[in-house]
């Protein structure tokens, strides 16, 4: 593997750690406590949303942004020939997960731009990494 492709596989790896432990709690704190009192989040949030409760948007935020990122990190940092994919697979799901998160409930944290920004990184290194995979 190239110097540069190990370079992004790792900012990448570094990326989805980041996402990885910022959703895995707050994820898993939404499936124990629905309310949102866990995270301190007001359940009037949710008033303009199809949820009536954080318990579906917990799981989703837990598997998906959560454990999923674990394993795209694993697989950034070992190099695995699916980094590429896996990266822009998992940069698109977070990135859809914030879009429509803004879209039912509005802009009501820093983190959703913060995060934007990672999806639109992990998405750009994705596809980087992807097309050197595939032209090797």
């Amino acid at each position: 593997m190239p110097a540069k492709m190990k370079r992004l596989a790792v900012v990448l790896g570094i990326l989805q750690c980041f996402v990885a432990v910022m959703a895995v709690p707050a994820g898993l704190s939404l499936i124990l406590e629905p309310d949102g009192s866990g995270i301190g989040l007001p359940i009037e949030i949710l008033q303009t949303s199809p949820f009536h409760d954080y318990l579906i948007p917990g799981l989703f935020l837990f598997v998906f942004n959560g454990m999923f990122q674990v394993i795209g990190a694993v697989a950034s940092f070992r190099k695995s020939k699916h980094t590429g994919m896996l990266g822009l697979g998992l940069g698109v799901i977070l990135l859809l997960w914030i879009l429509i998160q803004v879209y039912f409930t509005g802009l009501v944290h820093f983190l959703q731009p913060l995060f934007f920004l990672i999806a639109i990184i992990e998405i750009m290194l994705g596809r980087r990494l992807h097309s050197i995979e595939a032209s090797r």
